[in-house]
């Protein structure tokens, strides 16, 4: 692959994540943005999966309903349903762009599946270490509760020894 191509395979990791969607539970990208990613036609890229429909099984590759396409729209994910050229998408899983790049057949195809890979797999790496801190923060909260309730009581027990010094004692004296 000449130099020009490999820095047109230089997309930011940042775009790629937002190209990453979740639709049932599962991190999906849509055919026509790996389309445009591999360097081929959308309608190129449906014939082939229409070709190798066996070799994408449900968790590698499926198709979207009207509804999910409806929340892509309202959520700005993609600007309108004719951006789809008036089909509903596949939406491919790590898996399914990886084979995906294997029936495409071209270089490009597999530098950048490798390049949204890595991006997917810094997703999976993010997600277990914030899901540990989030479980340290909800322990460390707990503790926190715990400390709260003998806090208060310390207050309580304060706010009654205060109390029994105002209460008002008889002076020893001469009155006038």
């Amino acid at each position: 692959m000449t130099e020009s191509s490999q820095n047109s395979l230089q997309v930011p990791d940042e775009v790629l994540m937002n190209k990453i969607y979740l639709i049932r539970g599962e991190k999906v990208m849509l055919d026509r943005d790996l389309a445009v990613l591999f360097g081929v036609k959308p309608i190129r890229l449906r014939e082939q999966v229409k070709r190798n429909k066996g070799k994408f099984p449900g968790h590698f590759m499926f198709r979207l309903n009207d509804d999910e396409v409806g929340k892509l729209v309202s959520q700005n994910a993609i600007p309108s349903v004719k951006h789809l050229g008036g089909t509903l998408p596949y939406v491919f899983t790590e898996y399914g762009l990886l084979q995906l790049a294997n029936i495409l057949r071209s270089e490009r195809a597999t530098l950048m599946s490798i390049r949204i890979i890595e991006v997917f797999v810094a997703m999976r790496k993010m997600l277990h270490t914030h899901q540990n801190l989030l479980l340290k923060m909800e322990q460390l909260e707990k503790r926190l509760t715990d400390q709260d309730g003998k806090v208060k009581l310390l207050f309580d027990y304060l706010r009654q020894f205060i109390k029994e010094r105002e209460e008002p004692r008889t002076r020893v004296g001469f009155k006038v």
